[in-house]
């Protein structure tokens, strides 16, 4: 049975190790710390393909979506179709966005003010207008990673660095403080880690500082029902009433990357959100913050690292939207076998000179 070691516990190790599995592999993860310890464990959990850097990006987002759907339905209870309710300034900028969207054959719905509040009427100050994507949701980053690593079956080695083993040009396996895993292939799925890893193999990641900074509150009496992406803020609902949302607008990019102050972040978020929601003397429960894994020129890096035989590189934002898609075409590679074309253009070739 071929052995494949995993590097990193988070989302996209233990879908990709579900995947793996289900192929017949022997997998074993090594996480430095727990699974979903890092950015999957800190993320807002938004599937969506509403946002998006280019056509490439955007059929790989789509592709995502129904990646998802079939993972739901593999491992049911943890996905939350929701919908979600987006908005910004009206003119020229909206109606462009609505437009692209609706082009490329987005589900979308474009909502007047009376419509938004009768499908969102926790909203105290609703837009003139706004869009609704219907088939975008969202979920538990931390509960998915738990979920598909119970599934997979693969062993689970927590709390261990990793030195990536090369023998005859060829990955062999990983060094641990326990000692050597012997393995026919190996994967970096290890975030923000990658570059480390890689560098002793004199192949240089170039990657983008996105600091990230989530809140939880104190559970709330009212129900949301859509995800609300608003100009202002983004924000969601669990079940079990708290609220969560980005200390910063816009998370997916670079804006509000100034973590210099935390805690004053997360007040003028809550304080946003109380305005959006009439909510007063809203508390977070808990802050926590995050390094977005975001390669050098802001898309994934998925596929055969160059130059090194059985090493395999998937490092991305957003890892939520993305981990089911690369999880199928990893594996497919993997095994032999053609990735989807969705996958073709971010390969790891195009940032990474060969060893």
């Amino acid at each position: 049975m071929e052995k494949i070691v995993i590097i990193g516990a988070g989302l996209i190790g233990a879908t990709l190790a579900l995947e793996l599995s289900q192929r017949g592999r022997d997998v074993t993860l090594v996480d430095a710390g727990l699974p979903a310890g890092q950015a999957s464990g800190r993320s807002f959990g938004w599937i969506n393909a509403s946002f998006s850097l280019s056509e490439a990006h955007f059929a790989l987002r789509v592709a995502g979506m129904a990646a998802h759907e079939r993972l739901a339905r593999r491992l049911p209870g943890v996905h939350r179709a929701s919908g979600c309710l987006w908005w910004e300034e009206a003119g020229a900028a909206f109606d462009a966005t609505a437009s692209r969207l609706a082009d490329a054959g987005y589900p979308l719905e474009r909502l007047t003010r009376a419509a938004i509040t009768a499908r969102e009427p926790a909203l105290r100050q609703p837009p003139d207008e706004a869009l609704f994507f219907p088939t975008e949701g969202w979920v538990d980053p931390a509960a998915l990673t738990r979920a598909a690593l119970a599934a997979s079956g693969a062993r689970v080695l927590s709390g261990l660095g990793a030195a990536i083993r090369v023998r005859g040009g060829r990955a062999c396996g990983v060094d641990t403080p326990l000692g050597p895993i012997e393995a026919d292939q190996v994967v970096i799925a290890a975030g923000t880690g990658a570059p480390a890893l890689l560098a002793p193999l004199g192949l240089d990641l170039p990657m983008l500082h996105r600091p990230g900074l989530l809140l939880r509150s104190a559970p709330v009496g009212l129900r949301l029902g859509p995800i609300l992406a608003a100009p202002e803020q983004e924000l969601r609902q669990e079940d079990d009433g708290r609220l969560l949302a980005p200390a910063a607008a816009f998370h997916q990019s670079d804006e509000g990357g100034d973590l210099s102050d935390p805690l004053a972040q997360a007040e003028a978020a809550l304080a946003r959100i109380g305005a959006m929601l009439g909510l007063s003397g809203l508390k977070a429960e808990r802050v926590m913050q995050a390094d977005r894994p975001v390669p050098g020129d802001g898309l994934p890096v998925v596929g055969a690292v160059p130059g090194v035989g059985g090493l395999w590189l998937s490092v991305l934002h957003s890892g939520v939207t993305l981990a089911a898609i690369v999880a199928e075409g990893l594996a497919a590679a993997i095994s032999g076998q053609e990735m989807p074309g969705v996958l073709h253009p971010f390969p790891p070739s195009r940032l990474l000179p060969p060893a």
